[in-house]
């Protein structure tokens, strides 16, 4: 199985009045695991776009385990643990870099679509770029 791991900086604005990482910025994350997923093997969001072909969010889940804070380094670990022709699941943990302690673990679901929102199989539409996820996932279809 392949992963990739981003690795931000929390800044000041992402925290609560306590110091803490306010929970919806976990989401945030999510989206800059799987745009750096995608680059990481030479594609970008805006590559599937331009192809028109949009992956929505239609579901999500976070399970925090332990506080990110002001200044941590998170490591955004992203890898797919579903993938069908006509949908993709990615999972992430979010990893405090000084310790390795998992902080956040999560994952969203997107179903392939057109610029019109309608589903598409990714296999017939653009096989290469399926094959190429298909290589990055351990599972079976």
């Amino acid at each position: 199985m392949y992963s990739y791991d981003a690795k931000i900086r929390v800044r000041y604005g992402e925290t609560d009045k306590m110091g803490i990482v306010y929970y919806a910025n976990y989401l945030n994350w999510f989206e800059i695991g799987r745009t750096e997923f995608f680059r990481s093997l030479g594609m970008t969001y805006r590559q599937l776009e331009d192809n028109k072909i949009m992956l929505p969010v239609i579901e999500t889940h976070c399970k925090y385990l332990w506080s990110a804070e002001y200044d941590d380094i998170v490591i955004i670990r992203t890898h797919i643990d579903f993938l069908k022709g006509t949908r993709i699941r990615f999972s992430y943990d979010i990893i405090r870099e000084d310790d390795g302690k998992i902080l956040a673990q999560g994952t969203t679901e997107h179903p392939f679509t057109t610029l019109e929102k309608k589903p598409v199989n990714i296999k017939k539409v653009l096989p290469e770029v399926y094959e190429m996820l298909l290589k990055c996932y351990d599972g079976k279809e």
